[in-house]
């Protein structure tokens, strides 16, 4: 089977195909995150506040909203990802998302970043993590 080409593949993204509940869970995160990410670079010092953290310096302001750059960048992902029902990238956002609460919890621990900041994307990273896996495991025992 040909390559798709890339115009076919931003045909495929305007018109996904039909996609699985896991690939729609996935999709659904991305655009979560892709806000965050939005929202962060917008207002980053704003955010670092209502997080828990300290009120921004301009350098700090702009470094968080470099985070946000690369969040957003995190998002578009699990959207494309998710859109084009890539059940590869389905399995693999199976494996990364469990690892983010623990790592929030030593993040916290180490006084690397503020509670509110781990408590949010370890309950995130969770809770999409259970709404994939569930629905991967029913379509799963469908298919079966």
């Amino acid at each position: 089977m040909a390559r798709p080409s890339f115009y076919e593949m931003l045909q495929r993204l305007w018109n996904p195909p039909v996609q699985t509940h896991a690939a729609e869970t996935v999709e659904a995160f991305g655009w979560l995150v892709l806000l965050e990410g939005i929202v962060v670079v917008l207002l980053p010092g704003s955010m670092l506040v209502l997080l828990g953290g300290e009120p921004a310096t301009a350098q700090a302001a702009n470094l968080f909203r470099l985070v946000g750059v690369l969040v957003s960048g995190i998002g578009v992902l699990y959207v494309v990802g998710g859109r084009l029902n890539a059940h590869s990238f389905v399995f693999a956002s199976l494996l990364d998302r469990p690892l983010v609460p623990p790592l929030m919890a030593v993040f916290w621990y180490l006084d690397v970043v503020p509670g509110g900041l781990a408590l949010a994307f370890a309950f995130q990273d969770l809770a999409s993590f259970v709404w994939t896996w569930r629905a991967w495991h029913i379509q799963g025992a469908d298919a079966a």
